[in-house]
C-alpha cells in the first residue's frame, strides 16, 4: 500500500462528515419521499466505504506481523508505509471496528427483543382490520411491521384525540407501514453504528420518513390542517411518554414535530436541488471509489508480496 493510497483509505473517514450538512439542505429543496431514497442510499454507501476503509487499515496491519505474514504465505515483505505508520493505525482501525460491531450487536439485540415484545403484546388483543388497540394509560401509537403489519395505538391516545384527527392518525402509520418505511429506518440505525458522523443523518432519515408520511396521511384525509392537529395533539400527549417500540418502527409523535406541522400549514413547491443532489452523490461516489482504490491495491500488494505478480 503506497502512501497516496493510505491517504485514500481516510477519504471516506473524512467525507462522511461533510454529509449532514448537505442532507439538512436535501431535506429542504427535495420532496420527503426523495429526500428518503436520496439519503437512505447515500448513508448506507458512506458506511459501508468507512467499514471497507477501516479494514483495509486492519488486513494490512495483520498481514505486517509474522503470523499473519506465515498464514498468508507471503514470501516478501508487504509493500507498506513505515511501521511506526501502519500499526498504530491499524490498531485505531481494529478499536473502532470493534466499538462498531459491539454497539450494533447489543443495538440490533435490543431493538429485536423490543419488536418481539410489541408483536406479542399486539397479538394479544382483537385486531380490527390492521388496527390494534393496547390497554394503557400512556398515550403512542406507531406502525408495527411484520406480517401482517399493524397500526398499534394504546386507549390513552384515542382518549386524546376526536374522530377525525384519529383518522389522520392511523392515515399517517399507514403510510409507514405501506412505504416500507421501518426498511430506511433500519439502514439509517445500522449506518449510525459504523461512523460518528452518519448518526446525524440517521435523525434527518428519520425526519424524512415522518414527513413522508405526513404528506400521505394529508393526501389521504384531503385536509392538511387536519393532518396537522392530529399530529400535534398525538405528540403533545406523548411528549413524556417512555415508549417501548423498536427505533424501526415509525410513529408520527417522532422527530421535531413543529418543524413538521409548520410544513404541513405552509406547503410549498420543493425548490430545485440539483446541485446539491449532485454534491452528495459525488462525495458518496468519491468516498465508495476511494475504498475500492485501497481494497484492489492491497490485493495487488498481497499477490505480490505471496509471488504471484511481479513487483
Amino acid at each position: 500500500m503506497s502512501t497516496l493510497l493510505l491517504a485514500l483509505v481516510l477519504v471516506p473517514l473524512l467525507l462522511a462528515f461533510t454529509a449532514p450538512p448537505l442532507a439538512r439542505r436535501v431535506l429542504d429543496r427535495l420532496a420527503p419521499a426523495h429526500a428518503l431514497w436520496v439519503l437512505t442510499g447515500c448513508a448506507l454507501a458512506l458506511a459501508g466505504s468507512s467499514a471497507a476503509a477501516l479494514g483495509a487499515l486492519v488486513l494490512t496491519g495483520l498481514l505486517k506481523l509474522p503470523l499473519f505474514a506465515a498464514l498468508g504465505d507471503l514470501i516478501h515483505p508487504l509493500h507498506t508505509p513505515s511501521n511506526l505508520l501502519i500499526l498504530p493505525a491499524a490498531a485505531l482501525a481494529t478499536g473502532a471496528l470493534a466499538l462498531s460491531a459491539c454497539t450494533l450487536g447489543r443495538s440490533a439485540l435490543h431493538q429485536l427483543s423490543a419488536f418481539r415484545t410489541a408483536h406479542i403484546r399486539a397479538a394479544r388483543r382483537p385486531a380490527a382490520g390492521d388496527l390494534c388497540v393496547v390497554d394503557s394509560p400512556r398515550p403512542d401509537a406507531y406502525a408495527l411491521p411484520g406480517r401482517p403489519h399493524r397500526i398499534v395505538v394504546t386507549t390513552a391516545m384515542l382518549r386524546s384525540l376526536d374522530a377525525a384527527e384519529r383518522e389522520a392518525l392511523f392515515a399517517h402509520e399507514r403510510a409507514h407501514n405501506r412505504a416500507g418505511h421501518h426498511y430506511f429506518l433500519a439502514a439509517a440505525e445500522l449506518a449510525a453504528h459504523c461512523h460518528p458522523a452518519l448518526r446525524a443523518l440517521r435523525t434527518d432519515i428519520r425526519f424524512a420518513a415522518e414527513r413522508a408520511a405526513d404528506e400521505a396521511a394529508a393526501a389521504a384525509t384531503g385536509d392538511r390542517r387536519l393532518t396537522a392537529r392530529a399530529i400535534a395533539r398525538a405528540a403533545l400527549a406523548g411528549h413524556d411518554t417512555a415508549s417501548t417500540r423498536p427505533a424501526f418502527a415509525a410513529a408520527a409523535t417522532t422527530g421535531p414535530v413543529p418543524r413538521r406541522v409548520t410544513a404541513l400549514l405552509t406547503p410549498g413547491h420543493p425548490r430545485a436541488a440539483r446541485g446539491i443532489a449532485v454534491a452528495l452523490a459525488l462525495g458518496t461516489l468519491l468516498s465508495t471509489g476511494a475504498a475500492i482504490t485501497a481494497l484492489v491495491d492491497i490485493h495487488h500488494q498481497v499477490e505480490v508480496a505471496q509471488g504471484e505478480e511481479p513487483k
